[in-house]
């Protein structure tokens, strides 16, 4: 990737009048603020609809996009919702925390009524749609039974439902064909809106890298609908979980639990569903970023049952054999492997042999010792620079003295030349600018110097993740002229 930087905001992270961030005008601002401050990349979270818990990396499909990111301007345009109706619903006082209940429930209000009045006119170019593609006509089909099942997972439903037999599947085609079709219409015009706000990037020079979670939710269309691709028991449980062992993060480890893949049949098919998959993404996105990409050389496999992730072991993976595939069904869109967490000299290896560029993390740069790979001068060319994702702290937050040794410290004051605590965050922004790799990205908490209140995520909890909101006005021209000036002064035209 050419010498460059971004930010990394998730689309829900936006600012907006209805609850949460959208594919509307705030995207076009924030696409105005990258643009003004030199940066080429915009770095989003997963675009696919949340779990429960509001994670995007836990989908209902890998390849459908989130209809809560929707925004109701098109709609109003068309005469399909009034402004009205749209203010009319309760959004929310807190401009700062998604209330993702509200948003959807909301959303899906609006979205009944705006179908009922377009259906007519849309039906045919809907069929052809659901005809045309094989996981628009499964996940419409996995929705409409979901809300017919009360909200149960697949492996919960009446046994012809959930094996997917081919009488019981046609008859709830016919059934629930007016769901179906709705489901298709948000599909559809999500990658209306999506195609616009990516076109609109470009027109102003700036380019979309997404994220590709390594595995997919267990209860899932995708799972439901090729449960041959992944390792699962006779009643459709996991036979074994995904995880990783005891970490940084966690003393367990985290058992996340989703299905492993069948790998060798994977092989069998020349891993035709990963390269549908690829291929979604590089119509979405101009450079793809696969989370926990340990996962392609090595995966860690915990036990069905298992109460933490202590008792897994590495199994051995595709490797080289799945990356190839990728890179052909990629065509030019980019790959960025997420190479963090444990050492693993094989996934070193192969991105040598790829070309994929791997990440650097300021924050996990001074614990160790002075050829840490994650320091700025231990880096290669060939690697894409953070601050800190959003599974880490902000950056004020995690440099605070009382989170650090005396002798950490020492050393991060010696290093970025920081007389003060004041001046740490800048001068972490110097460093990466400053240093080989190709792109320097960070969030945009850490742009305005936000607290941990600010976190996206933290790892292994539940409650206030992937809910922080930018506040109308908070990228300011300010910010936008000290971006704009850290590119200059480090080339990072």
């Amino acid at each position: 990737m050419d010498r460059s930087s971004g930010i990394l905001l998730p689309v829900s992270a936006l600012p907006g009048p209805c609850g949460i961030g959208d594919l509307g005008k705030d995207a076009r601002d924030f696409i105005d603020f990258l643009a003004a401050a030199g940066q080429r990349y915009w770095q989003i979270l997963p675009l696919n609809p949340p779990d429960g818990a509001h994670s995007p990396y836990l989908s209902a499909s890998t390849f459908a996009g989130s209809t809560d990111l929707l925004s109701p301007e098109p709609f109003v345009a068309r005469g399909a919702l009034t402004l009205d109706e749209v203010r009319a619903i309760d959004w929310g006082s807190d401009a700062m925390r998604v209330d993702y209940d509200r948003v959807h429930a909301g959303r899906t209000a609006l979205w009944d009524v705006a179908f009922a009045r377009e259906r007519d006119a849309v039906v045919p170019a809907l069929r052809t749609a659901l005809a045309a593609e094989p996981w628009l006509r499964d996940y419409c089909l996995y929705m409409a039974l979901k809300e017919e099942q009360g909200g149960a997972p697949w492996y919960a439903w009446p046994q012809p439902l959930r094996d997917r037999d081919a009488a019981a599947r046609a008859e709830a085609l016919a059934r629930l064909d007016d769901r179906v079709l709705l489901h298709a219409y948000l599909q559809t015009e999500f990658t209306r809106q999506w195609d616009a706000v990516r076109a609109y990037a470009h027109a102003h020079g700036v380019r979309i890298i997404g994220d590709l979670p390594m595995y997919v939710a267990p209860d899932s269309a995708d799972v439901w609908a090729q449960p041959a691709q992944f390792c699962l028991d006779p009643d459709g449980q996991p036979s074994a979980a995904a995880g990783v062992p005891p970490d940084y993060f966690s003393a367990d480890g985290q058992l996340w639990g989703n299905p492993l893949y069948d790998w060798e049949k994977m092989e069998q098919t020349d891993f035709a569903w990963w390269r549908s998959r690829m291929k979604a993404s590089a119509k979405l996105y101009d450079a793809v970023r696969i989370d926990h990409f340990i996962g392609v050389v090595q995966y860690y496999a915990i036990p069905y049952g298992a109460v933490t992730a202590k008792d897994g072991e590495w199994e051995k993976g595709p490797g080289k054999k799945l990356t190839d595939a990728l890179d052909e069904a990629a065509g030019e869109t980019k790959i960025i492997a997420e190479d963090l967490g444990v050492f693993c000299q094989e996934v070193k290896d192969l991105l040598a042999e790829t070309g994929y560029p791997g990440m650097k993390i300021i924050e996990f740069a001074f614990s160790g010792d002075r050829f840490n790979e994650h320091l700025p001068h231990c880096y290669d060319p060939n690697s894409v620079v953070y601050g800190g994702t959003h599974d880490n702290e902000t950056l004020a937050g995690d440099f605070k003295p009382e989170k650090r040794q005396w002798w950490e410290l020492q050393y991060i004051a010696d290093y970025l030349g920081a007389a003060h605590q004041s001046e740490v965050v800048d001068r972490v922004f110097r460093a990466a600018y400053g240093s080989v790799a190709s792109v320097a990205i960070f969030q945009m908490q850490d742009v305005l110097k936000l607290d941990n209140w600010a976190r996206m995520n933290t790892p292994g909890t539940l409650g206030e993740n992937w809910r922080w909101r930018l506040l109308p006005g908070q990228f300011t021209d300010e910010r936008a002229d000290y971006l704009s000036w850290l590119v200059d002064t480090f080339g990072r035209f």
